[in-house]
């Protein structure tokens, strides 16, 4: 047979070529398409073999099983290859039972789950490995029992998706117990990793209170050492804002926001509107966002007294001012919410699968 005689078609022809730029398909099935590839451009069966380390006889099989079967002709065909050794039960057990804690054991691991199913533990983690399956990693979440949900959800969010220049939004929140935390360590050497020693030295605590203006980034903060600041802080967003905007205020849904005098206050001022996230959704908040950032900013400081905490907390406020960033809400609410109620009963689902499986039904 002369491989110079085939012929590709338009689609072939891209197919094929898709196949040998792949980085996500085997080198086998590669290698393959380019056989065909390098046939139809008229290489004789001697030059394909040496282009593409294979035998003659190798090209000549996929040349004409490509005329005969055309694309599929390159597929391996099912029961060909070395067939499993694991035991069908065995794989099935490993699969299965990985999502049924056993007694005594809050999760499986390769060696536990081996002496269950009657493999090797190398043969449970390949196993896990195919199919994405990491009992040895946790994820934690929140659910709001907030029913109905969607409407404060939309209140809070709306404001990010449709925002109007005619209003201000701010987000706030206070940042509790910022605790002042000396430590001892070694300085950064070239070559090294910094050290500290584990314990520390306990200080004051502060408390950050941040109002962060959503279309420009900038903060209105303040750095207290009590609790009971959230009202002074209300009136500093006050005398620091423009009198003429309206002002849209997200807040958790803490008891400090719900307090009478702050209830009282707000009745006198009109132009604050607060707008309720839902609990456990602080992630809505996106002033929590910039929390994390501090948070992170400061973690390996050693401060000796609150007063130097204060100084770094005020220079982080400082630099982020300096131009303001903003923190650009991106999600779609719809698929927040669709992920929500996907979570939701999938927690359903596995509280009715405990109960059944503690009670033995």
């Amino acid at each position: 047979m002369n491989s110079q005689d085939i012929l590709l078609s338009d689609e072939e022809q891209a197919e094929l070529t898709r196949r040998v730029r792949s980085a996500t398909i085997s080198q086998r099935d590669g290698r393959r398409a380019r056989v065909i590839l390098l046939a139809a451009q008229g290489h004789s069966r001697k030059e394909i073999a040496e282009l593409t380390a294979l035998s003659v006889v190798s090209v000549t099989r996929w040349c004409k099983r490509f005329k005969e079967l055309r694309l599929q002709g390159l597929i391996d065909l099912p029961g060909r290859g070395r067939k499993p050794s694991l035991p069908a039960e065995a794989l099935k057990r490993t699969l299965e039972q990985v999502s049924q804690p056993s007694v005594g054991q809050p999760r499986w691991n390769c060696r536990s789950m081996a002496r269950v199913a009657g493999i090797s533990p190398a043969s449970v983690q390949r196993i896990w490995a195919a199919n994405g399956i990491k009992p040895h990693l946790t994820r934690t979440f929140k659910l709001s029992n907030d029913l109905p949900l969607e409407e404060t959800f939309w209140d809070v969010i709306g404001l990010y998706l449709t925002p109007s220049h005619k209003t201000l939004v701010l987000c706030c929140d206070e940042k509790s117990q910022a605790q002042a935390l000396q430590r001892t360590g070694q300085p950064l050497g070239i070559g090294d990793i910094r050290a500290q020693i584990h314990d520390h030295v306990r200080h004051d605590t502060l408390m950050l209170f941040a109002a962060m203006d959503y279309l420009q980034g900038r903060l209105i903060s303040s750095i207290e050492t009590q609790h009971q600041q959230w009202l002074a802080f209300l009136k500093r967003i006050n005398w620091e804002t423009p009198k003429s905007l309206q002002l849209h205020v997200i807040v958790s849904n803490s008891a400090t926001h719900k307090h009478p005098a702050v209830k009282e206050w707000l009745k006198r001022h009109s132009r604050f509107h607060l707008h309720v996230t839902p609990t456990s959704s602080v992630w809505m908040n996106t002033v929590e966002r910039f929390f994390r950032d501090i948070t992170v900013d400061l973690s390996d400081g050693s401060f000796s007294a609150a007063r130097e905490l204060a100084s770094a907390i005020t220079t982080c406020l400082v630099q982020h001012n300096a131009p303001p960033r903003q923190y650009v809400w991106s999600a779609q609410g719809e698929d927040i919410l669709r992920k929500i109620k996907r979570a939701r009963e999938s927690t359903a689902g596995a509280i009715r699968e405990n109960v059944l499986f503690e009670t033995g039904h």
